[in-house]
């Protein structure tokens, strides 16, 4: 498990932003299924973040992977650059919701190899500090080059392996796991074997996320016995905060990336519905 914790407080945030080696600051306000989050960006943000899309940057166009298949890595590394994002440059990121849109870059550059990398808990709701507006450009470009395979990453086939011989987290609202709604996807249910976790689960009322004891607590409930956790959701977004609730309670999380999405696209693959895993 990385020594740095994923997360950081407003209030070291300010410290850090401060002090002689400032974090590269990346804003990615997301909401499933709304517009793109640079208007809100542009209309206030924490002074020097950058803004990154989702849609654009953090992920490949949707296709047979999924809704928010992993971006190709030299599209993403160019990105990072943009942002100025260095390799020796601790990165803090965050969003303005409940942390999924700041999991999948924090995710991303975990995978890619960055190891200095923390969501803002609470995310820009717990900020307390200034704001500015406009488009917030960086002048310096990054050196961050992308070198994937630091966080485990699986596959259609590992995932069913997970859900029948470990355990696999479904992230998402729990009707969406019992099958009663799909308000996105093509079929409704989850991966036969998978256990429902949302994500709802991991925060408190200020949307900052429980203690490590409590997350530990709630997942060792669920059925964690080792110390390795496989996780997916819709589309590997809402999974990257599960993924950082998990690194909290002491495990390592593995992320289904392609997720609901590109399991449920494949009518050769099964499909279980209702409360139990099936």
């Amino acid at each position: 498990m990385n020594a740095i914790s994923p997360i950081i407080s407003a209030d070291e945030l300010a410290d850090a932003l401060a002090g002689p080696r400032p974090p590269v600051l990346l804003d990615v306000r997301y909401r499933l299924g709304g517009p793109n989050g640079r208007p809100e960006y542009e209309a206030g943000h924490i002074p020097g973040a950058v803004f990154v899309d989702l849609d654009k940057e953090l992920a490949a166009p949707p296709g047979a992977g999924g809704r928010h298949p992993l971006p190709d890595p030299e599209v993403f590394g160019a990105a990072m650059r943009r942002a100025g994002v260095r390799a020796d440059s601790p990165v803090v990121v965050h969003d303005a919701d409940k942390g999924w849109g700041a999991a999948r870059a924090w995710w991303l550059l975990r995978w890619a190899g960055h190891r200095d990398v923390r969501v803002l808990d609470g995310g820009l709701g717990a900020w307390t500090g200034p704001l500015e507006t406009g488009t917030g450009r960086r002048s310096d470009e990054g050196d961050f080059t992308p070198a994937p395979g630091a966080l485990p990453l699986l596959t259609a086939d590992t995932a069913a392996a997970w859900a029948r011989e470990g355990l696999l987290l479904d992230a998402r609202a729990g009707e969406r796991y019992r099958g009663e709604v799909e308000p996105i996807d093509a079929v409704a249910g989850h991966i036969p074997g998978s256990v429902s976790a949302p994500t709802d689960g991991n925060l408190d009322e200020h949307g900052r996320f429980l203690p490590p004891a409590t997350l530990r607590e709630r997942f060792t409930a669920l059925g964690a016995e080792s110390d390795e956790v496989a996780v997916y959701c819709g589309s590997g977004v809402s999974a990257a905060q599960q993924a950082i609730a998990l690194e909290l309670a002491g495990f390592v999380p593995a992320l289904y990336a392609g997720s609901w999405s590109e399991w449920s696209r494949d009518p050769a693959r099964p499909v279980a519905t209702g409360p139990l895993p099936g």
